[in-house]
This record gives structure tokens, C-alpha cells and sequence, in this order.
């Protein structure tokens, strides 16, 4: 499955900008520019959380805004901005970028504590 969509005015969701994204099972590209072109990519297992911004002239419209933080240096906040089916893309992104992170092993666990600290002195 592949998303294709266009960054959209926000008055009335037309597509007359230069922003195009393309949402793979295993890749995140956004092409913007019209005389300088700049083409930015992103492998699916980098994104580590996916937000979803809707505010209230984008609902009026159905559009939405999705906010990728990734693991990625050039740009660790990828924005996919006013884009139609912008839930349906969210949550695509978010289960392949989970089902990439599990194929490549590069899952990462977060220790949040239990509240049982044990120190090394108390164990024999």
C-alpha cells in the first residue's frame, strides 16, 4: 500500500502547492520546491512516535496535519502538512514504522521503573 498526497491550502484543501508526499510500507519521501527542488527521505523504522494535529478550520476542510518524530538527523520532525485522509495516513505510518522497527531489530524499550529498586549491596 502507498499514500500519495499534496501539502493543501488550507482555505478550501486545494492542492495548488509544490509540497508532494509519498507515504511506502518502508520509506517517508517529501519532494517540495518548484525552481529548487529538495527531496527529503525517511526510512520507516526511524519514526519512533506519530502525532495527529487537526485544528479547527483543517476539520472544516478534512484535512489534518501528521507530525513524525524520527530518529533521523536531517530532520528529526517530519510534518506532513494539510493532507486529506490524514488518520488513515497516521496510522498507517505509525503500524509500518512499528512493523519495520521489529523486522530490522532496532525496537527500543523504555525502563520506566516498577518502584522495586534494588540496590547491588542488597543482593547475596
Amino acid at each position: 500500500m502507498e499514500f500519495r498526497e499534496r501539502k493543501r491550502w488550507l482555505f478550501f484543501g486545494l492542492p495548488f502547492t509544490f509540497t508532494k508526499y509519498i507515504i511506502k510500507e518502508d520509506m517517508i519521501t517529501i519532494d517540495s520546491g518548484l525552481l529548487k527542488t529538495v527531496e527529503n527521505d525517511c526510512y520507516m523504522y526511524k519514526v519512533q512516535d506519530v502525532q495527529h494535529v487537526a485544528s479547527l478550520v483543517e476539520k472544516i476542510f478534512r484535512l489534518g496535519t501528521i507530525i513524525c518524530y524520527t530518529g533521523d538527523t536531517t530532520d528529526p520532525q517530519l510534518v506532513i502538512k494539510h493532507v486529506k485522509n490524514s488518520k488513515e495516513i497516521k496510522n498507517f505510518i505509525f503500524e509500518k514504522s512499528e512493523e519495520a522497527r521489529i523486522k530490522r531489530r532496532t525496537v527500543n524499550m523504555l525502563d520506566i521503573g516498577s518502584g522495586n529498586n534494588v540496590d547491588i549491596d542488597d543482593i547475596d
